[in-house]
């Protein structure tokens, strides 16, 4: 059966125990001090409300790829067999070779 148990909790962490912790003086050295400056970088949110975007180098923005200048275009062509086969035996990759192959013939036409 895959549904969870009534009875399941929603979490393995011991509450009680960190609760009960008392932080020592080298726990507070771990940590670096925040800044005003790292403040005024952050993401300002009250629950699921949005306060002030952050805009920071870890902002959502730009997090992850880069985003291209020229982005490809996903549409959908039909191709026949044999050619999707020539190109999917090539490997990995096999569709930005099939990009390249068809840039070429417009390069020549």
């Amino acid at each position: 059966m895959n549904a969870k148990s009534p009875n399941t909790p929603l979490s393995l962490t011991d509450w009680n125990k960190v609760d009960a912790h008392i932080i020592a003086q080298h726990e507070y050295d771990e940590a670096p001090e925040l800044t005003d400056e790292m403040l005024e970088m952050a993401e300002v949110s009250k629950g699921e409300t949005l306060i002030r975007e952050g805009n920071g180098p870890l902002t959502k923005a730009l997090r992850g790829r880069p985003k291209s200048l020229n982005p490809k275009e996903q549409r959908s062509v039909r191709f026949s067999p044999e050619v999707l086969d020539y190109f999917r035996a090539t490997g990995k990759g096999w569709q930005t070779r099939m990009d390249e192959a068809l840039k070429e013939w417009i390069a020549r036409h």
